[in-house]
């Protein structure tokens, strides 16, 4: 079965790295139908794949399960972050049914108008200082690292997962700053364009509420495993992809009326694969895949 969704909103998915939760968002990709598919950037983090070649199945089972829902009718919009930056010269092109907008604009089903941007225009560090932005980036895979074996620790001592990259954003005052004035600056950009909200990313820090305007991010796939999902009502919340995930592998699934589980098809029973004509084929990987250096 999948859940139906008018529309269906991810970000920093980050696929080429330890870090990206390949599986997880395969598994959500397969048991979702939507109208509307929004990938709000950093989809492949292309920074880390010139440093380290990484690139297992799984994350080529999440770019066919993409593929896939443009094949079956979904509207399928990339934004590119920026770690994917490298798309953005490709703006306007349709590559396998994924179309490549810098920003895109969303109707709801409730008439309102959104602006659907990854963000990183609206981060100073981004713009005016790549460098401290990628060393940044290091150490935040860094803080995974050590993220995982602290969870491990958690787990077999029967706790639940505890963030701490999240406790660390909530409790350093700089960081707080920081997201205030990323959300204000999107905030803005969206009156200046007559929009009732804006949809973002790139924070990793999934939110729904109002500043004004409507204030949406979808989060990420690295450790929160957030979506933002809109009904046919045109009602918009975020959506923990675990624990729908964890629902769906449980059979206990029963969706409200407006996210009624569809069937599905015999013939999509085993996930078949119909290859898109691609200008490019996807990454060939071998049996066990290995970072360059390992």
């Amino acid at each position: 079965m999948r859940t139906r969704f008018r529309t269906v909103w991810i970000s920093d998915t980050h696929l080429g790295t330890r870090g990206a939760q390949a599986q997880e968002l395969a598994w959500f990709l397969q048991h979702v139908q939507c109208d509307y598919l929004y990938l709000v950037g950093d989809i492949i983090d292309m920074w880390r794949l010139k440093q380290r070649w990484l690139w297992p199945e799984s994350h080529n089972t999440v770019v066919r399960r993409i593929l896939k829902h443009a094949t079956r009718g979904a509207k399928v919009t990339l934004i590119p972050g920026n770690h994917d930056d490298a798309l953005r010269p490709y703006a306007g092109l349709d590559i396998g049914g994924i179309r490549i907008e810098l920003n895109a604009a969303h109707r709801t089903a409730d008439g309102r108008s959104l602006l659907i941007s990854h963000g990183d225009q609206y981060d100073l560090v981004v713009q005016h200082h790549r460098a401290l932005s990628m060393l940044g980036g290091w150490a935040y895979d860094g803080l995974l690292r050590v993220n995982r074996g602290w969870n491990i620790a958690r787990s077999a001592l029967g706790l639940p997962y505890h963030s701490l990259s999240g406790a660390i954003k909530s409790k350093v005052k700089g960081a707080c700053q920081f997201i205030s004035r990323f959300e204000d600056e999107l905030v803005a950009e969206a009156l200046r364009g007559g929009f009732d909200g804006v949809v973002c990313g790139h924070i990793h820090k999934a939110e729904s509420r109002s500043l004004g305007v409507a204030y949406y991010n979808c989060g990420d796939w690295v450790e929160s495993c957030t979506a933002l999902v809109e009904d046919d009502t045109g009602a918009i919340r975020v959506l923990d992809g675990l624990a729908f995930n964890a629902a769906h592998r449980s059979g206990a699934h029963a969706a409200p009326a407006v996210t009624a589980p569809i069937h599905e098809s015999p013939h999509d029973d085993g996930d078949e694969w119909v290859a898109p004509t691609l200008p490019f084929p996807l990454p060939a990987v071998p049996a066990r895949a290995r970072a360059v250096g390992e």
